[in-house]
């Protein structure tokens, strides 16, 4: 009997360093599949992304029209971009144009979101209304508001003959300090739908309770939306406010339509 324990004992621990060694083996084996099927992945970002960043790094350096080769002349081209005023007058423009879609389009979409969730009718009917403007093509929106801002056959001209004569003469898109503020109203037309849609949709998920008693403890409204609301959709709210960013810097069809970038 001793002895048929005591085989049973060396068994066991000869099998031990190889049952022990197997959940090694199968994780580096699972580790190794998952790294085969991102190879087709990892090729397809070297190619479309790294080697292009890559070679517009190096083509910054050189003078090159796109045609032909390319001569190597140093940091002559940062040489002449950070002296010239213009670049830095659009740096301006850029610093200007990011602040105002971090502040009113975001702004502007957690209010709406907040007012639509007070309601319980027709939320669905303003939720499509509000989402329409998003859906549209960007040219069809620049051309269609670039007739209607037009100093000639515009709102402008409309209203005057009601006797309004407040927006008479203004060329919106043509007084160079009218004509970034106005591609800034269009592109948040657009835009601050979107945001309202996925601000309410995020409230949505808000636990009801917290509101009911926010009303017992008598909260105000703004209260209810800074110390619930808010807190409750802050992951939300962080990742709209990197996605109007970038939205913000792939702006160029707006301002080339209605002011052919002038």
């Amino acid at each position: 009997m001793a002895l048929q324990v005591a085989t049973k004992a060396s068994g066991a621990q000869a099998r031990s360093p190889a049952a022990a060694g197997r959940p090694g083996s199968t994780r580096r084996r699972r580790g190794l599949i998952a790294w085969l099927f991102m190879v087709p992945l990892l090729a397809v970002n070297l190619l479309v992304i790294v080697a292009p960043a890559l070679e517009s790094v190096y083509y910054s350096f050189t003078n090159w029209t796109g045609i032909g080769g390319a001569k190597f002349i140093g940091i002559r081209n940062f040489r002449t971009m950070f002296t010239s005023g213009e670049f830095w007058n659009a740096m301006l423009h850029n610093v200007l144009w990011t602040v105002f879609f971090l502040i009113v389009p975001i702004a502007m979409g957690l209010a709406g979101a907040f007012m639509l969730s007070r309601i319980r009718r027709f939320q669905i009917l303003f939720r499509v209304i509000y989402f329409i403007p998003y859906i549209l093509a960007t040219i069809i929106s620049a051309v269609v508001w670039e007739n209607l801002l037009s100093p000639t056959s515009g709102i402008g001209i409309g209203i005057e003959g009601l006797g309004i004569h407040a927006l008479a003469n203004t060329n919106f898109l043509g007084n160079p300090s009218l004509a970034l503020p106005t591609v800034a109203f269009v592109n948040n037309w657009q835009w601050w739908g979107f945001l309202v849609v996925m601000f309410l949709a995020a409230m949505t998920g808000t636990d009801p309770s917290l509101y009911e008693a926010a009303r017992i403890d008598g909260a105000s409204a703004w209260q209810e939306f800074r110390r619930i609301t808010i807190p409750s959709i802050r992951p939300t709210l962080m990742f709209l406010a990197l996605m109007t960013i970038i939205w913000s810097f792939l702006i160029f069809d707006y301002i080339y339509i209605m002011t052919q970038g002038g």
